[in-house]
């Protein structure tokens, strides 16, 4: 990778990389809180001195500009420590899903050519099962003790015996982190995320919360994810607020929490917030800090919209995606009465479109298109995927999202669902999130998922994937009897699949690609 800069690109206001954006924050208020986890914080400027101790190992280990650190392990402070600490010294920082096999992984990590591993010690087994494989260089875990892995805090202390190494100035268009999609067909790709990606992010958030150095961010979503990493995370720290890292998804722990630091923002996927409704603690917790719950991830059923919005409490929704840093539209939250169900519209550095499937551009409103997105938020490719890369822009640059919505007269987006999980029956385009937005209204149904299983008679069938409340029970009758006010007949299950739980990846969103696995074409269906 080329690492010379320009003079014009590195004095560009937006040539800041991530580690130079949190000193400069830092050395105006050194002794604000910055990061609290399991009940110890940080501040800014203990938070930075980490980040050089760090660096100051990654580089005396061998890490130079261009070279990439993984990070693989639940929620930790360590992972913010190593990912600014490889921004520091120019390299690129890849966080790993930590609920990945280990040959999932191997792949990521050799795709990605990782040079330096950082793991937490509940993956340091996982690693070892194919460490034989994988081509790279240096091993460090937590604490030190495992054979052949190095110990962090051990090295991190040593670290002030070493020189500390110059940190790396950086362009908007370099390279500061590959975030590897889900991969839910063939294997993942690494979304290569820039410096100028993260800026522009980080600036929408800002504008559209009012983000401040009082705000106290919540997160409880997986950092390795683009959702608990860049939404809400690292634009509180630019605005020089105080972030309160929570391991994992708990509900209790989540209540407890927003109690305790009086927390202002956080985000969720529409799961989480489901799962927080259904908790006995909900109804009583004092959760009147709270401005904003961001949900995104997946479109919000409108029957969770309203139950928030009856409780008081403020929930957006928003639309992001990996390859866009984030953020692409979301809803304000003077509108969210009045555009309920709406994912709103694009922040100042991002614009939207959306094209028919002749690449036409539909201006009219309500009717569906694949969204299409522009702006500096947006990757500039996936890593080492050149043949990918020349189909996923349009010919005048714009992003080719996969998503489909349609805008309303006032502009406001709505989405439908992802291209790929639309189900044509009969010839009629069915929207799964439309269908489940009905269906999550039963009284009965604690989750629904909707997918497409094929059909000889209609192409496919639209098949109700339930997960009952404990002790209800459901039939298909019943169910399209409840639905059949509200959806055209079409558009109504003809197949109804009972399950105890819908299988979801970390950051909640349904697995529908294994939902599809058991999926068999059949000769008769239930219409």
């Amino acid at each position: 990778m080329d690492r010379t800069l320009s003079p014009t690109t590195r004095n560009s206001a937006h040539a800041v990389g991530l580690a130079e954006w949190l000193k400069r924050r830092g050395v105006r208020a050194p002794h604000k809180p910055a990061l609290t986890c399991d009940g110890v914080t940080w501040s800014y400027g203990e938070l930075i001195d980490r980040v050089e101790r760090m660096s100051t190992v990654l580089a005396a280990g061998g890490v130079t500009p261009g070279a990439r650190v993984g990070y693989l392990g639940f929620n930790d402070p360590m992972f913010l420590v190593v990912m600014f600490a490889a921004s520091r010294i120019g390299a690129i920082f890849v966080p790993l899903n930590f609920r990945l096999t280990g040959p999932e992984l191997a792949f990521i990590i050799n795709d990605a050519g990782i040079h330096s591993l950082v793991v937490g010690e509940s993956h340091i087994a996982i690693i070892d099962e194919v460490r034989g494989g994988l081509n790279s260089t240096r091993y460090i875990h937590r604490a030190g003790g495992a054979e052949g892995w190095e110990a962090a805090d051990a090295l991190m202390a040593g670290a002030p015996s070493l020189p500390m190494p110059a940190a790396v100035p950086t362009g908007a268009d370099d390279v500061a982190l590959i975030m590897y999609t889900s991969g839910t067909t063939g294997h993942p790709k690494g979304a290569m995320l820039t410096n100028g990606n993260f800026w522009a992010n980080n600036l929408n958030e800002i504008f559209l919360w009012d983000l401040g150095s009082t705000d106290v961010t919540l997160n409880f979503a997986p950092m390795f994810h683009v959702g608990g990493l860049l939404c809400g995370t690292m634009s509180t720290l630019l605005a020089g607020g105080h972030v309160v890292l929570q391991r994992a998804f708990e509900v209790q722990a989540v209540l407890d929490a927003i109690v305790e630091y009086r927390v202002t923002i956080t985000f969720g996927v529409p799961a989480m917030l489901l799962f927080i409704s259904q908790h006995p603690s909900f109804e009583t917790a004092d959760l009147s800090s709270l401005r904003s719950i961001a949900v995104g991830g997946a479109p919000m059923p409108e029957p969770l919209l309203r139950l928030y919005e009856a409780r008081k409490i403020p929930v957006q929704q928003g639309y992001g995606m990996t390859e866009t840093a984030s953020m692409i539209t979301f809803l304000h939250p003077d509108r969210t009465a009045d555009k309920l169900g709406s994912s709103g519209t694009p922040p100042m550095m991002t614009e939207i479109r959306l094209l028919d499937a002749n690449d036409q551009e539909i201006d009219e409103a309500g009717v569906p298109g694949e969204i299409c997105v522009r702006g500096s938020n947006v990757m500039p490719g996936y890593w080492n995927r050149p043949e990918v890369n020349a189909s996923i822009f349009t010919s005048d640059g714009w992003f080719r999202s996969g998503d489909i919505g349609y805008r309303d007269a006032d502009g406001f987006l709505f989405l439908c669902d992802r291209l790929k999980d639309m189900v044509i029956s009969g010839g009629e385009n069915v929207y799964p999130a439309e269908v489940e937005s009905v269906l999550y209204d039963h009284p009965d149904i604690a989750e629904v998922a909707v997918i497409g299983a094929p059909d000889e008679r209609w192409g496919e069938r639209v098949v109700a994937v339930v997960a009952p409340k404990p002790g209800k029970t459901m039939t298909l009758e019943a169910l399209n009897a409840f639905a059949g006010a509200k959806l055209a007949r079409y558009k109504l299950p003809k197949e109804l699949r009972i399950v105890e739980a819908l299988p979801r990846n970390p950051t909640g969103k349904v697995l529908k690609a294994k939902l599809r696995e058991h999926n068999v074409p059949a000769a008769a269906t239930n219409a």
